[in-house]
């Protein structure tokens, strides 16, 4: 087992990066914004489940055949460009047909949960970054590497959600103090889903570093 220095370093580590501003913090942001702080936390808790499909994508080594494959890496950065960009017309269609109740959209939580997976899962930079973070505080002398895998994996996924958390409750009360004016509703609807088709078009755009 790693020594509780370097678990301490990995979690402080795990902790900044999460509070960073990106994609995923403000994706869950919109979501707690445009359906209220349950769907911000079902929208963390997805984030925080893709960090442990990513973990193990990286310890059996797809990551590594993502980064030496140019043309895999472009199909799979194309596909989840796609699917940011899907949700993003979504929530901008769902401006012009809003429930003004206090529970927000009628989008099932477990929908919001399964779409944010697969968003994490689809963003190649994600994987590049484990495949670039993780392994530097694995070492091969304190313990079979798979569990040091599934250790750090498992820190990551708690920072994130407590993060991702906090971020979605902070939108809820976006949605909570504008939810009495239809037109603030499909403002915040409509800008969400420029921010999610913009993130969408600059994932298409970037290079691949």
């Amino acid at each position: 087992m790693p020594e509780l220095a370097q678990i301490v370093m990995f979690t402080v580590a795990t902790l900044l990066l999460a509070l960073t501003p990106g994609p995923d913090i403000i994706y869950v942001i919109i979501r707690g914004a445009t359906q209220g702080p349950k769907a911000g936390l079902a929208a963390a808790a997805g984030l925080a489940v893709g960090v442990l499909g990513h973990t193990a994508f990286c310890a059996i080594g797809l990551t590594e055949v993502l980064a030496a494959s140019d043309v895999a890496f472009k199909i799979i950065k194309l596909i989840g460009s796609a699917y940011l960009i899907y949700l993003g017309f979504r929530m901008w269609m769902a401006g012009n047909t809003l429930d003004l109740s206090a529970d927000g959209e009628d989008k099932p939580l477990a929908l919001v949960f399964s779409e944010t997976i697969i968003m994490n899962l689809v963003n190649p930079k994600v994987a590049l970054f484990f495949l670039a973070f993780l392994p530097q505080f694995v070492d091969p002398t304190m313990g079979p590497v798979q569990i040091q895998f599934a250790l750090f994996g498992g820190i990551f996924m708690i920072a994130s959600f407590v993060v991702m958390g906090c971020a979605g409750l902070a939108g809820g009360q976006v949605r909570c103090f504008l939810g009495s004016s239809e037109k603030a509703n499909s403002l915040t609807h409509k800008v969400a889903g420029t921010l999610l088709i913009g993130l969408g078009l600059r994932l298409v755009f970037q290079g691949n570093n």
